[in-house]
């Protein structure tokens, strides 16, 4: 029998600690016993009210900086360079950035942060902990997976589901094509050597590239993801799935997994979820959905019938990083059983404590180490609840039906499809210009707008370039909105006096 616990008491009044090195500035760290705790505020005062004005500020600075220039100096010099150094990078910083705050930024998924994410980020730094494990994030860990199991609820998942946040959509797709893997051959111990088929992927053409680099690191081949369309370039019906699977199989290949996008990269396209869904549940195949873009439509109720079928998922990306405004990275990937991750994948850690009635994370997770991103995510949905959420999501919609209306209006430009969510993709197509010389008209076009205050994306839609806009900045509004208008058609009428039209 253990002896009892003998409480240590601490003193009151405490020896001064160790003084850092004389090399050392004063304000390399907070002191444990608050002896510079005055300087260290002061200090990230002025980095605090730096960044609160730039935020505060987007409005006047360009949504994409005109020149970056590094500061000059040694990165690595011999002495330290003191405050006015740290306060003068944080300024380059804040000036030479990319600025997805500004109301005109209508260029890529990229958005401005919620302010509870950024207290978020700047709490769980501060603490430094460590997702690897319950004992070195005793508070996190916990979060992580109660936030993680009610997310998996929205989305229709059953008991017994959840997930994990990871860094970034590329790694949420690897961590559930390699559990799909693990699950449908027995692979984990001894690789894929003796498999008396090839392992293939069904998905389709518009699906993000993360998938080819997910099979390639698992040791299929990036040709392994194999499209779901067959031979066409047409729209995914369950038609065409069942045929692209039935060739596959003719062909001698293993498919064990279907992925669908909701929201794919470059248009925004819903592809047929529930259908997918049949699919591989009456063949015995793993259904998984990159909602990394479109997942953040359940939260609205206009519009979640969109994801209908999402709830058959047995795994599904979703980043908050994206639609819900939490400051990178927050990437979550989550499963329909959660045990499953157990069975085929977990790796025990054997120099961490092993809770009774909690799973270390890092055992679980493609990733070891990780930030706990949690607490930004958490905080946002807090503070902003589920109805500052839809009205936020709504508010896209609407201007984006709003830009595909001014699109359709015009004879020049060509809608690539309705959209389907937050992303507007069209291009410039006058007749009075040659159609092989319609590109570089259309980048011509991205730069006419970008200095006139409004940035767009290029993106290659079927082979051409074409413009894009992601709708995320609450404050985009009329002014924002007549600028771009603005701008296309004088961009549009001065081409035409070029052309001599």
């Amino acid at each position: 029998m253990l002896p009892a616990r003998t409480l240590i008491s601490i003193p009151d009044s405490r020896p001064p600690l160790k003084p850092l090195p004389p090399q050392v500035p004063s304000t390399a760290f907070a002191s444990p016993d608050g002896a510079n705790r005055q300087a260290v505020e002061r200090l990230l005062g002025q980095v605090l009210a730096r960044v609160t004005g730039a935020m505060a500020g987007a409005g006047e600075r360009a949504p994409y900086p005109a020149g970056v220039r590094l500061p000059p100096g040694d990165d690595l010099p011999e002495e330290g360079s003191g405050e006015d150094a740290l306060l003068a990078g944080v300024e380059a910083a804040l000036a030479g950035s990319m600025n997805p705050a500004h109301p005109g930024y209508i260029g890529h998924m990229d958005p401005l942060p919620s302010v509870a994410s950024v207290a978020g980020g700047l709490v769980s730094a501060s603490l430094n902990n460590n997702m690897l494990s319950l004992e070195l994030s005793p508070f996190f860990s916990r979060l992580e997976q109660r936030v993680m199991e009610r997310l998996a609820g929205l989305f229709g998942l059953p008991p017994g589901s959840g997930g994990l946040l990871v860094s970034g959509g590329t790694l949420a797709n690897l961590q559930a094509m390699t559990v799909a893997r693990n699950h449908h051959f027995p692979v984990m111990a001894d690789g894929l050597w003796g498999l008396p088929r090839r392992p293939v992927v069904l998905a389709s053409r518009a699906a993000h590239t993360s998938l080819q680099k997910a099979a390639m690191i698992l040791g299929l081949g990036s040709g392994a993801v194999r499209p779901l369309e067959g031979d066409s370039d047409g729209p995914l019906t369950e038609e065409t799935m069942a045929q692209a699977l039935a060739d596959a199989r003719a062909q001698g290949l293993a498919p064990f997994m279907v992925v669908v996008t909701a929201g794919t990269t470059v248009t925004g396209s819903i592809e047929p979820l529930r259908a997918a869904g049949r699919l591989a549940r009456d063949n015995g195949l793993w259904f998984h959905v990159d909602g990394a873009l479109g997942g953040t439509l359940m939260f609205s109720s206009r519009y979640r019938e969109r994801l209908a079928g999402i709830e058959l998922a047995d795994s599904m990306t979703f980043n908050p990083q994206k639609w819900l405004y939490v400051t990178k990275v927050c990437a979550t990937v989550m499963f329909r059983d959660m045990s499953l991750l157990h069975r085929a994948f977990r790796v025990q850690l054997p120099y961490m404590l092993q809770p009774p009635d909690f799973v270390n994370y890092g055992e679980i997770s493609v990733q070891g180490t990780r930030h706990p991103d949690v607490l930004k995510l958490w905080l946002t949905l807090r503070h902003l609840g589920r109805r500052g959420l839809e009205a936020l999501v709504d508010r896209c919609m609407d201007t984006a039906a709003q830009m595909a209306e001014e699109v359709s209006r015009r004879p020049e430009l060509t809608l690539a499809m309705p959209p389907q969510m937050n992303i507007v993709v069209f291009r410039a197509q006058p007749k009075w210009v040659a159609p092989d010389q319609w590109d570089d008209l259309n980048l011509q076009l991205q730069k006419h707008l970008l200095d006139g205050g409004v940035y767009l994306a290029v993106s290659v839609y079927q082979g051409k370039k074409w413009l894009r806009g992601v709708v995320l900045n609450p404050y985009t509004g009329e002014e924002e909105l007549t600028r771009l208008w603005a701008g296309v058609d004088g961009f549009l009428a001065e081409s035409k006096i070029a052309a001599g039209g």
